[in-house]
């Protein structure tokens, strides 16, 4: 039997949230109309008030999904939702690796030489909900809907706040691990001859090996924040909070004591959101943020990892405020 307590005791997850079928809102008005565009949109225009800058300040838009409304990207409209007139938008899929990954490529865009971006937007969102298989309840009993975001901007001292290393890495032979492949249905169309059979596009459900992406996680990702620290010059007792993508309790707490950091310093809202995605991070930042948990100048080593095999990780020095 899947309850409560078995959920709970063996992912550290209490509740989550999902995207409603849009025909909830058409039937009942009072049901408001949520996508994985005014989920982006709506963490985006509060990472963006709480930065005090205008939406005509920001010069890049990126929102990592791998679930987006559109195929083609969300980043665009939710850039334009926001009033970023001045920004080039565009989308990046690397799945529960995806806002770790983002945020780096923003940093890359920021610390060029060679172009005058100044501010950015880095959104993680993802509705995972429509791709898992709500009768295996070894995947289903994980996953939540969500948006986060945060706001990038360019500095003369990087030793104050931003990026102050990374380190990434992905290995496709693990595919098979953690998946969601291509799975279209056989159509025929009429051409010259017996006609052609296409494939009307479509996905499978999520599918996933928990025991092999646990051994995964563990395995790499305390390597990588090593990595992260080397390429920051610092010490993992230098690091104030430890940030992973919200996957598993079990997972954090094995990285944690394989670092050497505490559980009291690891910042974590699993038992609320479940995993999220690539919304996992940013959701977990912001409410560490707002809560005061997290102060300027404090340093985060962050870590993503999941599907492709991906995963990576940032050293970052938090530079903002809580207002």
């Amino acid at each position: 039997e899947t309850s409560d307590e078995w959920i709970r005791t063996r992912t550290g997850i209490s509740e989550r949230r999902v995207l409603l079928h849009p025909e909830d809102h058409e039937l009942d008005s009072e049901v408001p109309f949520e996508s994985i565009k005014t989920l982006a949109t709506d963490a985006a225009s509060d990472a963006l008030a709480m930065s005090g800058l205008s939406p005509e300040d920001i010069d890049l838009v990126i929102v990592a999904t791998s679930s987006p409304d559109d195929m083609f990207g969300d980043a665009t409209s939710v850039a334009a939702n926001l009033g970023c007139k001045n920004a080039v938008a565009f989308d990046l899929t690397a799945a529960c690796s995806g806002f770790l990954f983002g945020s780096v490529t923003a940093g890359q865009f920021l610390t060029n030489a060679g172009n005058s971006y100044q501010n950015a937007i880095v959104v993680g969102a993802d509705a995972l909900s429509r791709w898992i298989d709500w009768d295996d309840r070894n995947s289903c009993i994980l996953f939540g809907d969500g948006a986060g975001a945060v706001v990038l901007t360019a500095t003369e001292d990087a030793s104050k706040a931003g990026i102050l290393g990374s380190s990434a890495h992905s290995n496709g032979m693990g595919y098979k691990q953690l998946n969601c492949g291509y799975e279209g249905e056989a159509r025929q169309v009429a051409t010259p001859g017996d006609g052609t059979r296409l494939s009307k596009g479509s996905y499978s459900r999520l599918a996933m090996n928990g025991k092999e992406v646990y051994k995964f996680a563990t395995r790499e990702v305390p390597k990588v924040i090593q990595e992260a620290l080397d390429a920051a010059d610092m010490e993992v007792e230098q690091v104030d909070w430890l940030l992973l993508h919200q996957a598993n309790i079990r997972i954090m707490e094995t990285v944690a004591k394989r670092l050497g950091i505490p559980m009291e310093n690891v910042i974590t809202n699993l038992a609320s959101y479940g995993n999220t995605s690539a919304g996992s991070i940013p959701l977990a930042l912001n409410e560490a943020v707002r809560s005061g948990q997290v102060k300027e100048g404090d340093v985060i080593a962050c870590a993503g990892f999941g599907a492709g095999l991906s995963w990576g990780a940032a050293i970052m020095k938090w530079g903002g405020s809580d207002e």
